[in-house]
């Protein structure tokens, strides 16, 4: 075992984790996650088969990944995010279709945002806490707000860049 696994947690055998990661209690990661290197899962996070979290990345505590959702390298996920992955659910519904969520390297999603599936958020994007993502984020956007609107540009560092001034 390369990771480091809280008593209380409950690592699947067929889940794929890298050197170092923390999983911390009550977490459940299924059988068929995959999780880079490098990583901290905060307590009460479920991980679903199917998910797939890059390298040193942070995931707050109370947080589900469903099949279907990528967390790239360096992304931060803070606590309470909710990711979906079905548009249209009903239980049981027949023909569902999974709809794959991607955010991109370096991107941060601030406590108790929402993220709907089929979007993708930009590489280094900042997501404000509380936000309602309906639609993609482009790289280094700072978005805010239900549904979620751009009202400025992230530097490298994640705050805003002076109002004209580019990101890098």
């Amino acid at each position: 075992m390369n990771y480091i696994k809280h008593d209380t947690a409950l690592v699947s055998p067929q889940a794929c984790l890298g050197q170092g990661t923390r999983v911390w209690a009550f977490c459940n990661i299924q059988a068929g996650a995959v999780i880079g290197g490098g990583c901290n899962i905060g307590d009460h996070c479920y991980i679903e088969s199917g998910a797939v979290i890059g390298n040193n990345v942070t995931v707050k505590n109370g947080v589900s990944i469903f099949d279907g959702v990528v967390l790239e390298d360096g992304v931060f996920v803070g606590p309470a995010v909710v990711f979906t992955n079905d548009r249209y659910p009903r239980s049981r519904a027949v023909g569902w279709k999974l709809e794959k969520t991607i955010v991109k390297k370096g991107a941060s999603l601030g406590g108790n945002a929402t993220i709907l599936c089929g979007v993708t958020v930009g590489e280094r994007a900042v997501v404000g806490a509380g936000a309602v993502v309906v639609k993609d984020v482009p790289a280094y956007a700072i978005v805010v707000g239900n549904p979620a609107r751009q009202v400025g540009t992230a530097g490298d560092d994640g705050r805003p860049c002076a109002e004209g001034a580019g990101h890098g």
